[in-house]
């Protein structure tokens, strides 16, 4: 198996909405018009692909100097275990500014067992308003 990463300027709605249903990453995949939306506004895609085919990425905003949000980190399961979800994040922070940059995201309670299982550091002082909808 052999898995070519690389930042990409764009993500495609259909690649974004394939891996999402394929990861179990919750996502409004149903409004495509939001997703679209989400996805013109982003400025950080790192992608994982095999022979072309997308199989895992990360979704960012980033000023690519001081702070980058991750947003969504999503791997097919039929390649999940295989260390992708970790390197598309080696490699969003690389490409986000490298140790200039604070890296955050927020995880899904049934994620949260990959991030403490890479070692990710776990931050106390975070506060948020929830999407209502």
């Amino acid at each position: 198996m052999t898995i070519a990463y690389a930042t990409e300027d764009y993500l495609g709605a259909d690649d974004y909405i394939d891996v999402v249903r394929k990861s179990g990453l919750n996502r409004p995949v149903e409004d495509r018009g939001r997703v679209e939306r989400y996805l013109k506004h982003s400025n950080l895609f790192v992608t994982a692909r095999e022979d072309g085919r997308l199989i895992g990425f990360a979704r960012s905003l980033t000023d690519f100097c001081f702070c980058c949000y991750l947003s969504d980190l999503a791997v097919d399961r039929a390649f999940q275990g295989k260390g992708i979800g970790k390197r598309l994040i080696e490699e969003t922070r690389k490409a986000a500014g490298g140790a200039q940059t604070t890296t955050l995201l927020l995880s899904a309670p049934t994620a949260m067992t990959f991030y403490q299982g890479i070692k990710m550091p776990h931050a106390d002082n975070c506060f948020l308003y929830r999407r209502e909808k």
